[in-house]
């Protein structure tokens, strides 16, 4: 994912995901076994080697708890079993934030989903080696735990392109985001031939805006575009810090037109995998 409001737009930020029910209710529960075995907050994180803001953050249901924290906690309270049972049930998605889930929901049904990118390869597009380098460099930084949250929720995003074959899949992207080689020249190699597969589906089509043209209607950044069963349509923009959510439907036909205009404006579908073909080559 690389991912102010208009109209019934939602207004987002940055950084960790919000809280979910299903994870309130976890973190309650360990704290109330952690109180149980009368210990504070640093003594447990000395006993299951874990930091005390990890600790305090589980409790608080602002942190999805790995399953070796899960693990190490229920020994040393001696939960027999409950907190391995309940984390099962956490319907958080890790790596996901706040603002940028109302999208991933629709996303996940949506009939048709266009995407123009001018700053990197489209999440759903990318390879794993590509994805860690975007969030290992990170500001800022991840951490481990983080940045395999992060590939973990993308790549379920990912299935989206197999599993929905009667969703049309368009993607606009520039030229130069292949010639950047961000990751190296291997990553990108590997990036172009993972594209190549992909647009090989009947479902999904890819095109690419070449370095040079003097009129391109996307000047004002990327975009995305969706329809959903019940033949609405919504956008979605993000920026630096946030994402926007666009229902109007006045400010979604503005980006639609848009859209049209830059399909006409990026190389043809096999001129375009033509282009990603030249590339590969060109190490």
């Amino acid at each position: 994912m690389a991912d102010g409001a208009v109209d019934a737009g939602v207004v987002g930020g940055g950084g960790e995901p919000d809280v979910s029910d299903s994870l309130r209710t976890f973190g309650a529960v360990v704290q109330g076994f952690r109180k149980r075995a009368g210990m504070t907050q640093e003594e447990l994180a000395e006993r299951v080697r874990y930091s005390v803001q990890t600790v305090a953050s589980v409790e608080q249901g602002r942190r999805f708890p790995t399953l070796e924290y899960v693990r190490r906690a229920e020994e040393v309270l001696d939960a027999a079993g409950i907190l391995s049972g309940a984390v099962r049930h956490l319907s958080r998605q890790p790596g996901l934030a706040s603002w940028f889930r109302q999208w991933a929901r629709l996303e996940a049904m949506a009939v048709s989903l266009h995407t123009y990118e001018c700053r990197l390869v489209p999440g759903l597009l990318q390879t794993e080696a590509y994805a860690r380098t975007l969030f290992e460099n990170q500001l800022p930084p991840l951490g481990d735990e983080q940045v395999e949250a992060q590939w973990v929720a993308r790549a379920e995003r990912q299935k989206l392109l197999r599993e929905r074959p009667n969703t049309a899949f368009s993607f606009i992207v520039e030229e130069h985001l292949f010639v950047r080689r961000t990751g190296g020249a291997d990553v990108t190699q590997q990036l172009i031939d993972h594209v190549l597969r992909l647009a090989a589906l009947r479902n999904v089509e890819v095109q690419v805006m070449p370095l040079v043209r003097t009129a391109h209607a996307g000047l004002d950044g990327p975009m995305q575009l969706l329809e959903t069963p019940e033949n609405r349509w919504f956008a979605y923009n993000e920026g630096q810090r946030g994402g926007l959510f666009v229902s109007d439907p006045k400010e979604v036909s503005v980006l639609q037109m848009r859209y049209a205009r830059m399909r006409s404006q990026a190389l043809s579908l096999e001129d375009s995998l033509g282009l990603l073909q030249e590339m590969r080559g060109a190490r």
